[in-house]
């Protein structure tokens, strides 16, 4: 094929502005044995070929000084160049570019990014079809209306023909490439899933097999010091404390895993869920960590929704449980619940606090595992709650995020779809 080439004298001319692409394109077309040369712009392509005539023009359409379109558009109102043919390297993103190619005379499309043999095989078709061009130069005029603008097209039926055809192609090939890409994401997608699952399984068990022993050391802790406590120095019983204190921390983080597991795999029992009743219940669970507490609540009445009613009392739990927390050192604290406008059709439920708050540059760190924004001698805590709370909303097809500053409060937003009688 490239000895064929060059008994035949094809002369390509490239019209590229990038280095990298232009010698790309070289590359694969002397491979075949076609004399190539490079033009860096449209202005530069169509000086070349004037004063050497090249057998096919392959021109980018987007360049400096004058772009493709441009370009094919001069060389077809020139009586010693118009049958030359152009073939433009496009996206073809947009129905307009086919428009255009119409209009400037084009003789076919190459798609972006486009693999050696479609290259190939559009250049080919080009060549073969080059003298059937020649005899049908029977000029045509029509003028045509798209996206309420006028175009007048004067390509002859087989350069329409052609355009279109390439056309087509582009778009079969690009099918194939989305096709491809797809399948590659599903087979990606399936063996996540089969990681997180794993995952997922490893930290149930061995969350669920340190429990039995924390249990253990937390209850000889317990009678040791119940047993020694006027037996011991005051330094041996503040040690005894730091034990006591660390295994109740490591329960605490070891229930957090837990939830966080179970909220993952647990199967999704979806009903119409009174969220007003379930609010009050998750502050009456708070009834320990509020007590003694000046804390004002505001909670208006709030919709039924859809929803799994155990996991989303874990995170009105978490939510509610936070805003108690971060508030501690208000009085009087100001707990505040409501629901904002809707989004996509669901509503927008939002907790509001005037707690101590966080600076919003280290938002995106708040609903990851383990992150907390302050320190744990300032306020305790694993760094699980608010994950499992994306976790939650994320299966029940919401989303969550929050709003703060630092000294001035939070509030949380997440969207839940409303029952069809509250919708």
């Amino acid at each position: 094929m490239a000895s064929q080439n060059q008994e035949k004298g094809i002369e390509i001319l490239i019209a590229e502005d990038s280095p990298t692409q232009a010698e790309q394109l070289k590359y694969l077309l002397e491979k075949q044995g076609y004399a190539v040369t490079v033009a860096a712009n449209g202005r530069q392509a169509l000086e070349m070929a004037r004063k050497n005539k090249p057998t096919i023009i392959i021109s980018d359409v987007v360049m400096p000084e004058m772009d493709g379109y441009q370009l094919s558009r001069q060389i077809k109102a020139d009586p010693d160049l118009g049958d030359i043919p152009v073939i433009l390297v496009t996206t073809l993103s947009d129905p307009q570019d086919v428009i255009r190619g119409l209009e400037c005379r084009a003789d076919n499309f190459i798609l972006k990014p486009y693999d050696e043999r479609y290259l190939l095989g559009r250049v080919q078709f080009v060549l073969v079809n080059r003298e059937m061009r020649r005899s049908e130069r029977v000029g045509m005029g029509v003028e045509i209306v798209f996206n309420g603008q006028k175009h007048f097209i004067t390509a002859d039926r087989l350069q329409i023909l052609n355009l279109l055809l390439s056309t087509y192609d582009a778009a079969i090939q690009r099918n194939k490439e989305l096709k491809r890409n797809q399948e590659e994401l599903q087979v990606l997608n399936a063996k996540l899933e089969a990681v997180n699952r794993e995952l997922e399984s490893f930290s149930y068990s061995v969350s669920h097999d340190l429990r039995a022993p924390l249990r253990h050391i937390e209850g000889y802790v317990a009678m040791f010091v119940e047993e020694t406590k006027d037996k011991l120095s005051s330094e041996a019983q503040r040690y005894l404390k730091v034990i006591s204190d660390a295994g109740r921390q490591m329960g605490d983080l070891i229930d957090d895993l837990l939830a966080f597991s179970r909220t993952g795999r647990a199967e999704m029992r979806e009903t119409r869920v009174d969220l007003h009743a379930l609010v009050q219940e998750a502050i009456g669970d708070l009834e320990m960590a509020t007590r003694g507490r000046n804390i004002g609540w505001t909670i208006p009445s709030l919709p039924t929704v859809i929803g799994d009613r155990a996991m989303l009392k874990q995170a009105l739990a978490n939510m509610l449980g936070n805003a108690v927390k971060y508030t501690r050192p208000r009085s009087p604290a100001l707990i505040e619940m409501g629901c904002a406008a809707e989004e996509g059709g669901r509503v927008i439920v939002f907790v509001r606090d005037n707690g101590v708050g966080f600076d919003m540059q280290y938002a995106d760190k708040l609903f990851g595992v383990f992150q907390r924004l302050h320190r744990a001698d300032e306020f305790e805590g694993t760094g699980i709650g608010l994950a499992n709370v994306q976790r939650i909303i994320a299966r029940h097809g919401g989303r969550v995020w929050a709003e703060a500053a630092p000294g001035e409060g939070a509030t949380f937003y997440f969207t839940l779809k409303p029952s069809l009688s509250e919708s």
